[in-house]
């Protein structure tokens, strides 16, 4: 049998129909063009990503939520091959696209990487997508069927629509520790980004490392929103295997194996995770923004008891919000009494979300209620800063618990800083939970904690033991001496 010989025309109708069927197979041929000087390194994990991206164009998901680490290709297959795939083995030039990012300049980077491999010879001797000559910016390009692709950052979107709106890394990862910038994409994210799509066919496709349980993702999982998710974490976790709507599920079998080892090796993820860190491994290469175990306090640190031996002295200390909007933050009040063997044990927790007038009962109703059962109760409740904050605190104490042995200080340090000596003490085996239905989300809270969506309940576990060793431990010893 003679061997077959193709011509060129051949060879490349061959190309065209093999991208044509699968966004994989184009990723691979067209990388040569987006880095000539970098050999590819591919795995299923980038398989599983192209699957997903082609169930959007098939119409068969609307709404895709991809969690994957960094350095996985994320950008490079979803903003700038995918597109380039749409218009030319697909055949779809007339789709419009808007990617966004938390930082223009990135979303720009994408655009122009898209630019280059639409407008190469080889592209174009395949899949002719002449560019409009008015419409070819860094920021902007246009085909002549109509179709674009907008570069914008995510918290500025205004203007056009889009049958694609990519959004890539709303967050940075120093963004995860600003409340600002956490309110901005989440308002982004509900408010602007909704809008900028052309009707119910179009997509939105969200792709990003988990940095916070109040990020995209996160407000995402929290509310429901009908996404299809695509998770997969450095690590495998069997508890977390990921399934979705198109029938994929994570191949891996064994606990800890690679997700990508073609390209991230044993050595070198053990390093990443080495200068991480556990809350940065945690979301940014597991996708879960709390490390298994817990962040800074771990669940096993706590012990139970069934109930409080005799002679313990009690501080109520407070962390106070003043809103009734379940996805706020809300007033909690922990109870925790210091044991004559020196045990500090959790005795209560009070977590409501009220408004002002809802507060202030709660407030009381616990004071008399802790009086009631425990006799002495000293009270510590935060004062804002300012002199409006201390009008309030005096309103709390001439009028909302007068008559009980509450005090008010301002807050010194965030949040963790102050949670650091607790922390200390429950590593120690120092720290107890008095059996009660509040125990479970108390915890969830610690293991959570800092990178968690909630952070009162352990705040005002925070005031509390403060309070009960730099308050009430020389007003003991003074009585000792007496």
């Amino acid at each position: 049998m003679k061997p077959l010989h193709l011509t060129a025309a051949d060879r490349i109708a061959i190309e065209r129909e093999l991208c044509k069927r699968s966004l994989a197979e184009f990723a691979k041929r067209a990388w040569h063009i987006l880095e000539p000087a970098t050999p590819l390194k591919w795995g299923w994990a980038l398989d599983a990503i192209c699957a997903h991206l082609e169930a959007v164009s098939r119409g068969e998901i609307t709404r895709l939520l991809m969690n994957v680490p960094p350095g996985t290709m994320k950008s490079l297959l979803t903003g700038v091959i995918w597109p380039a795939w749409e218009w030319g083995p697909r055949g779809l030039p007339e789709k419009r696209f808007l990617a966004t990012a938390h930082k223009q300049d990135l979303a720009i980077r994408d655009n122009i990487r898209c630019r280059r491999l639409i407008q190469s010879e080889w592209y174009q001797a395949r899949w002719p997508v002449p560019l409009v000559h008015d419409q070819n910016q860094k920021t902007k390009f246009e085909n002549l069927a109509t179709g674009f692709r907008e570069a914008m950052a995510f918290t500025s979107m205004t203007g056009a629509r889009g049958d694609r709106v990519i959004l890539d890394d709303p967050l940075s990862a120093d963004d995860a520790n600003s409340e600002a910038a956490l309110l901005a994409a989440e308002l982004s994210f509900l408010e602007a980004l909704p809008t900028r799509i052309n009707n119910d066919r179009s997509a939105i496709v969200v792709i990003m490392q988990r940095l916070h349980e109040r990020d995209t993702s996160g407000l995402i999982l929290t509310k429901g929103l009908p996404y299809t998710h695509l998770c997969l974490p450095m690590r495998f976790e069997p508890d977390r295997r990921c399934q979705t709507s198109i029938g994929f599920m994570d191949p891996r079998r064994k606990d800890g194996e690679l997700l990508f080892p073609e390209r991230f090796p044993e050595d070198q993820v053990a390093e990443l995770e080495k200068t991480l860190g556990s809350y940065a491994t945690a979301g940014q290469l597991q996708q879960r923004p709390v490390p298994r175990g817990g962040g800074l306090f771990k669940k096993s640190w706590f012990g139970t008891v069934k109930a409080l031996p005799v002679g313990c002295r009690f501080v109520r200390g407070w962390d106070l919000a003043a809103t009734e909007d379940a996805e706020a933050a809300a007033t909690a009040g922990c109870l925790m009494a210091l044991a004559p063997d020196g045990r500090f044990i959790v005795a209560d927790m009070v977590r409501v979300q009220e408004g002002p007038m809802g507060v202030e009962r709660t407030l009381r109703a616990t004071a008399e209620q802790d009086r009631a059962a425990h006799g002495a109760v000293r009270g510590s409740i935060p004062q804002d800063p300012g002199q409006a904050g201390k009008a309030q605190a005096q309103h709390m104490l001439r009028h909302v618990l007068v008559g009980h042995d509450y005090h008010t200080s301002t807050e010194t340090g965030d949040k963790e800083t102050r949670a650091l000596p607790l922390a200390a003490q429950a590593e120690a085996g120092n720290v107890f939970l008095l059996e009660g239905a509040w125990n479970d989300a108390f915890l969830d809270e610690l293991a959570g904690f800092p990178m968690g969506k909630w952070k009162d309940q352990v705040d005002a576990a925070s005031r509390a033991f403060t309070e009960l060793t730099t308050a009430l431990q020389p007003r003991r010893f003074a009585l000792d001496f007496m």
